[in-house]
């Protein structure tokens, strides 16, 4: 549904407690939809673009530390 310009959604690691599966991530975004409304006056959204996003604040669920997690690179 969303198309993020083929940009890899990044992963993220604890410093802290070594964490690599559960974060809460605080982003900003900015998207383009098509609305399609039926005769019912039902919305369904369709086509959504992701133009920007920002991301916030990452911090980790176990332990709660926001400042040691870290964006693993891309490849590993």
């Amino acid at each position: 549904m969303t198309d993020a310009g083929d940009a890899p959604t990044p992963r993220y690691r604890c410093t802290r407690c070594g964490n690599l599966t559960r974060f809460d991530v605080t982003s900003t975004r900015r998207t383009r939809a098509f609305h399609h409304y039926s005769v019912g006056g039902e919305l369904e959204v369709e086509d959504v673009e992701l133009l920007d996003e920002v991301i916030e604040s990452v911090e980790c669920r176990w332990c709660g530390n926001g400042e040691g997690v870290e964006e693993l690179p891309a490849d590993g």
